[in-house]
């Protein structure tokens, strides 16, 4: 492969790369993170409690 194919190649996976370590240190770093998520309640016409 000549220099510039290595040069993208390196450029690409170490992007890449960089982005996955910053990914991680993100959700693994950010404190009290889980109170801001919320579920979704399903509810089905079977389940509808009114008479």
């Amino acid at each position: 492969m000549t220099l510039p194919g290595w040069l993208i190649m390196l450029i690409s996976v170490g992007t890449v790369t960089g982005l996955l370590i910053w990914c991680i240190y993100k959700v693994l770093t950010i404190p009290k993170e889980t109170e801001h998520i919320h579920g979704f309640e399903q509810e089905t016409p079977d389940t509808d409690q009114r008479d």
